[in-house]
């Protein structure tokens, strides 16, 4: 289903870069108004690299229309370079693993589907350097402290399929109520959509606490009307908020 496929890309801007060695989000997706699903996000970063797991899974309405439970998995180098990532995704009737390789030269995509048993794309794609995998690229935007409102920067990404200098954007400064509290906020736009890495038609924002914790509070994929908004929210952190920011 293309709000889950979207929401899974979505969701993996939450991880980011941080002092904690660990930290646990967990969200609530909202789809027009009605409660979608849940996203539990682990983050844990040491001199050794990084590691992220994402489960999503569906929920109520949704869930009886469309079942979801997709694994995401990632880790690489202390400096955020991608290294391996795995997708373990039921979605509906399909259900896939997709594995990722990455060094300073390739990267390695392999995707199969389980039910028949069968490899349904191999891709092998000239790399320079050091790229980051969605959550890891993103998960930068949380270190950039001095990206102000009116500024951007470009942060190279790679899904193992394609790579894309992605542009990042800090608009405004916002206030952000969630069950964790409510929060000063800069809202930023990241541009991976409309075919920069994904080919569908949408925007994405991310709100982030303008503080030293730089919590992300708050995830929104704005798609085309007939689709609508899909819409992640903070309500609950490890190490837990100390009292609500107001």
């Amino acid at each position: 289903m293309l709000i889950f496929r979207l929401s899974l890309g979505l969701l993996l801007t939450a991880a980011a870069l941080c002092a904690q060695t660990s930290e646990v989000f967990s969200y609530q997706v909202e789809w027009r108004l009605i409660n979608a699903g849940r996203t539990d996000l682990t983050w844990e970063r040491g001199p050794a690299g990084f590691k992220g797991q994402l489960k999503l899974y569906s929920a109520g309405l949704v869930s009886r229309l469309f079942r979801v439970n997709d694994i995401y998995d990632a880790q690489g180098t202390a400096d955020l370079c991608a290294q391996n990532a795995r997708l373990q995704a039921e979605e509906g009737t399909r259900k896939r693993d997709t594995t990722i390789r990455w060094t300073d030269k390739k990267s390695f995509y392999r995707e199969r589907d389980l039910l028949k048993n069968e490899t349904i794309l191999e891709k092998e794609m000239d790399m320079s350097g050091c790229v980051h995998d969605v959550l890891a690229g993103l998960a930068k935007l949380r270190s950039l402290t001095g990206l102000q409102p009116g500024q951007n920067t470009t942060i190279p990404i790679s899904d193992g399929k394609k790579l894309a200098q992605a542009r990042v954007e800090a608009q405004e400064k916002e206030k952000i109520s969630t069950k964790v509290g409510t929060f000063n906020t800069i809202r930023y736009e990241a541009f991976l959509f409309n075919d920069v890495l994904f080919k569908r038609n949408a925007r994405l924002f991310v709100w982030i606490t303008d503080d030293a914790r730089r919590l992300p509070v708050q995830i929104q994929a704005r798609m085309r009307i007939h689709i609508g908004t899909v819409t992640f929210t903070l309500d609950k952190v490890e190490p837990a908020v100390e009292g609500p920011k107001k």
